[in-house]
Parts: C-alpha cells; sequence; structure tokens
C-alpha cells in the first residue's frame, strides 16, 4: 500500500496531485497517466487498489484530520482540487476547512506550477434566467455555495501570495449515463413532479467526460487567476430536461405543478435547485482552454452521441518536474 511519503522526492516528470479523485478525477487519471505521474488521495484504504489499477499512485491522508496532510507539501507540481467542502450536518456554515488545510500544505516548500479547483455555479445565486459570463460577481444563496466561495477566495489568495497560476472551474450538474445517479432516469422512474412553464427555471449541465477533459486542459492551459464556466451549449428549463430525457428513455413526462404546490410536496433540497434560474456562457472555456465540447448538449450526452470532429491535441507533458 502506498503512503504518504513512500514516494522518492524528485522526479524527472511531472506529477498530478488529483484531491477528490472521485467520479470525475478517476475520469481525469487515464488522460494524465501517459505523460505524468498521478498521485490520487484518499482517506479510504479499501480504494487503493481500484486507484492502482486506474493508474494512479495512491496516496493515504485525511482533509479532515491536516495533520495527514503534511507531508504532501512539495510532492507535486501540478493539484486538481476536486474534494467538495464539508456538508451542513458537519456545521461548517460558510468556510471550507479542508480547503485551509490543503493552501496551508500548498503554501509550504516549493509550490506547485498550476492549481485547478473544482467549484459550483451556484456561487453566482439567482440570476433570473440572465445569462452570466465569469464576470459576474458572486452571490451565493445557500451554505453549500458560500463554502463553494470561500474555497474560491482562499485559494486566489493563495496563488496570489505564492505566484501559483490559479484556475476556478465553476461547475453545473454533471451527468453522464455511466455516472452513478447520472441520469434523470430513477426521478422519471418516481414520477417527481417539475415546475409549470411560467414558474420553471434554467438549467445547465456538463457531461462528466467533457468536465475530466476540461480539468486536464485548465491544468496546463491556464497563467495567472481565471475562473471558467465549465457548461456546455445546452439552453433548456428543468422541466423541459427531464421531458427531453423522459421522451430519450421511452418513460412518461414528469406532471408539472406551479410552485406553490411544490413547496409542500417536493423536499428542501430539491427545491433549492428550482430557486436559482441562469444560463452560463461558456465562450471563455472554448476560447481559452480550447475544450471542444464533446457532448455540445444533453440530447447528444444522454444518448450516447459523440458530435466531435477529433480530439484536441493533448497538452506537452514531458517538462522536467522541480
Amino acid at each position: 500500500m502506498a503512503l504518504l511519503g513512500a514516494l522518492p522526492s524528485r522526479f524527472r516528470r511531472e506529477r498530478l496531485l488529483v484531491v477528490g479523485c472521485g467520479d470525475v478525477g478517476q475520469r481525469v487519471v487515464p488522460l494524465a497517466r501517459r505523460g505524468m505521474r498521478v498521485l490520487a488521495l484518499t482517506s479510504t484504504p479499501e480504494r487503493v487498489l481500484a486507484l492502482r489499477s486506474l493508474g494512479a499512485t495512491p496516496l493515504l491522508g485525511n482533509l479532515d484530520d491536516p495533520a495527514s496532510l503534511k507531508r504532501l507539501s512539495g510532492l507535486a507540481t501540478r493539484v486538481l482540487h476536486l474534494a467538495p467542502p464539508p456538508s451542513d450536518a458537519q456545521a461548517h456554515w460558510t468556510t471550507d476547512p479542508r480547503t485551509q488545510a490543503m493552501a496551508r500544505v500548498w503554501s509550504r516548500r516549493t509550490p506547485p506550477r498550476s492549481l485547478v479547483y473544482g467549484s459550483t455555479s451556484g456561487v453566482y445565486g439567482d440570476c433570473g434566467g440572465a445569462w452570466v459570463d465569469e464576470t459576474r460577481t458572486v452571490a451565493p444563496h445557500t451554505p453549500r455555495a458560500q463554502r463553494r466561495v470561500d474555497a474560491e477566495r482562499l485559494l486566489r489568495s493563495l496563488g496570489q501570495r505564492v505566484g501559483i497560476p490559479t484556475t476556478v472551474l465553476r461547475i453545473p450538474g454533471i451527468y453522464a449515463p455511466d455516472r452513478v445517479g447520472g441520469t434523470p432516469r430513477e426521478r422519471l422512474l418516481r414520477g417527481t413532479p417539475v415546475l409549470l412553464a411560467q414558474d420553471d427555471v434554467f438549467t445547465n449541465h456538463i457531461h462528466a467526460n467533457d468536465l475530466a477533459r476540461a480539468c486536464w486542459l485548465a491544468v496546463w492551459r491556464t497563467q495567472g487567476q481565471r475562473s471558467f464556466n465549465v457548461s456546455d451549449d445546452t439552453e433548456l428549463k428543468m422541466g423541459d430536461y427531464f421531458d427531453l430525457a423522459a421522451d430519450l428513455f421511452g418513460l412518461p413526462r414528469p406532471p408539472r405543478i406551479g410552485r406553490q404546490e411544490a413547496r409542500s410536496a417536493l423536499p428542501l433540497a430539491l427545491l433549492s435547485f428550482m430557486s436559482e434560474s441562469r444560463r452560463l456562457d461558456n465562450r471563455r472555456m472554448k476560447a481559452e482552454l480550447g475544450l471542444r465540447l464533446r457532448y455540445a448538449t444533453v440530447r447528444e450526452g444522454l444518448s450516447g452521441g459523440d458530435n466531435a470532429p477529433d480530439k484536441e491535441k493533448a497538452p506537452q507533458t514531458s517538462v522536467r518536474g522541480a
């Protein structure tokens, strides 16, 4: 079993550390492993073999135990931070102690050459259905989004202070047919209602594979302090999204109810997603990251289509490590 500190202190290849190597992180590993060494932080010894099978070097450490992270300092030349903040149940209402712990690690010894953080588009709050680009002031409405804003600010401050190019990816709803809970099928089978058209909200989406490619490109292709909306080209309200999915899956469309009825019929967690409406502008992602969406809309993604004419050129990864 690979333990923290078991790796040599120097490598000739670049080393990418993935913090929070869940579904999306595991999709990044195959993109990176041919050109660099991939280190995956995990707090679960049972996941070591699975991470090794992907081609990653597992490192045991717990984001909720800062002492277990000390030997990560100076270990990686590039970092992809996808770990979520603690949940509401852990009483961290507006701060992210996990990112605080990692920021202290990255401020010691040799800092990484780039740092990418997976945030959420929820940092924008409710925008009344308006188009939103990265220059819009954040206005988080929920504790979950407030914690993400806290993490963004922590990492930007670290990047400016230590000189690390820091990239924030603002991510909407992630979906994929091969992702656990990655399609609306189960919700459609339950017959969960959606809002009437006049009460409905715009939602945004990104296929998990396109998100993984965006993460990988961001590790290499951004400079300074930069934010990106990582979203596909879909422009649908939530109810229309579920109608489309129902038609593709051959299932009944969900019933429609008014917002007043929804307040008494739906759980608070679901209502929170129905209280914010925005359309993400993804032009900066396409222009600066050079990402060509393989699943340009949810129709292609849910039906398994791939409309990209070819693959973007992989970033050069032969640069020697520090």
